[in-house]
C-alpha cells in the first residue's frame, strides 16, 4: 500500500529544516574567519554574522507564513506578535561565543508557536553534523534518525553538561558542555545527558526549539520550579529551564527547590 501523502505540518517542517540548513550554511561560511563583533549588554556577544542569518531568516520564514508574529534575540521586540496565533522564535547562533571562539558548540534555532505551544522545533549545527528536528505529536530526530531520551530514575549519577559542579551536586556526572543552551537541551533528547537546568531568567528563544525536540523524545521539560513552558508571552522569558529523563524530573525539582526559590525572593 502507498504511503499516505504527507500532511501540511510534516510539509511545513521539512521546509523550516531547509530553511534552518541554509542558515547553517550561511554561519558556516563564515566560521573561524574575521567578522566584526561586540556586546550588546556586559557578557552577551554578539556578531554580523548573528544579524545577517537574522535578517535572511525573517525574509524565508515570514514568507512561509505571512500571518505570523516574530520574535528574536537579534531583532527589536514587537508587541504585535501577541496578536497572532502564531509565532517565529528564532535564535540565529545560538552559543554565540563558541561561534566566536571557533568552537562547534553553537546552532541555528527555529521554532514556531501556535497559540502558545511549540509544534515544530529545530536546530541546525552545522559545525557539528547534525540536525534535530521535531513536530508536535509526531516524535523528534537526528539527522533523520528518531530520538529517544533515556530512562535514567535514579537521581545521583546523572550525567550533566556543564563546566563544573557546585558541591551540593557532586553526585552527579559532567559531561560536555557545549555553548548552546537548546544543544544542551537536545542532548537530553539523544540520551547523551540526563539533566539540563539553569536557574536564571532566560528567553524564549533560547529554548523553544530545544524543548519540542526534547519532549517529542519523551524527556520531561518545565521551567525551574516545575511548570510547563508557555510561549509568545508578553514578557518572553521563563525562569530556567529544566529538561530530564521523566524518571529524575521530579527530584531535579526538589533539589533545585531552595535555591530555586532564594533567587525568586
Amino acid at each position: 500500500m502507498a504511503e499516505p501523502p504527507p500532511g501540511p505540518v510534516t510539509t511545513l517542517r521539512e521546509a523550516v529544516e531547509s530553511i534552518a540548513a541554509e542558515a547553517g550554511q550561511m554561519a558556516l561560511a563564515r566560521f573561524g574567519t574575521d567578522f566584526h563583533r561586540w556586546e550588546k549588554t556586559p557578557g552577551s556577544p554578539v556578531c554580523e554574522v548573528d544579524i545577517d542569518i537574522d535578517r535572511m531568516l525573517k525574509v524565508r520564514l515570514s514568507a512561509l507564513l505571512p500571518d505570523a508574529g516574530w520574535l528574536s534575540e537579534e531583532t527589536a521586540d514587537n508587541p504585535a506578535r501577541l496578536a497572532c496565533d502564531r509565532l517565529w522564535v528564532v535564535d540565529p547562533i545560538d552559543g554565540t561565543r563558541d561561534y566566536i571562539r571557533a568552537r562547534p558548540g553553537w546552532c541555528v534555532s527555529i521554532a514556531l508557536v501556535e497559540r502558545g505551544r511549540v509544534v515544530i522545533g529545530v536546530l541546525d549545527a552545522p559545525a557539528r553534523g547534525e540536525i534535530w528536528s521535531a513536530a508536535l505529536g509526531e516524535g523528534a530526530t537526528l539527522n533523520g534518525a528518531a530520538l529517544q531520551a533515556g530512562s535514567r530514575t535514579d537521581f545521583p549519577g546523572s550525567r550533566v553538561p556543564t563546566d563544573a559542579l557546585p558541591k551540593a551536586d557532586r553526585d552527579l556526572v559532567v559531561v560536555e558542555k557545549p555553548n548552546s543552551i537548546a544543544l544542551r537541551i537536545a542532548m537530553v533528547a539523544a540520551d547523551r545527558a540526563d539533566l539540563v537546568a539553569t536557574l536564571r531568567w532566560g528567553n524564549e528563544w533560547d529554548i523553544a526549539a530545544a524543548a519540542l525536540v526534547a519532549s517529542e523524545a519523551g524527556a520531561a521539560v518545565t521551567d525551574a520550579v516545575g511548570i510547563p513552558l508557555v510561549f509568545n508571552k508578553p514578557r518572553p522569558q521563563a525562569f530556567g529551564v529544566v529538561a530530564s529523563t521523566r524518571g529524575i524530573h521530579r527530584a531535579a525539582i526538589a533539589r533545585l527547590a531552595d535555591r530555586a526559590a532564594a533567587i525568586l525572593g
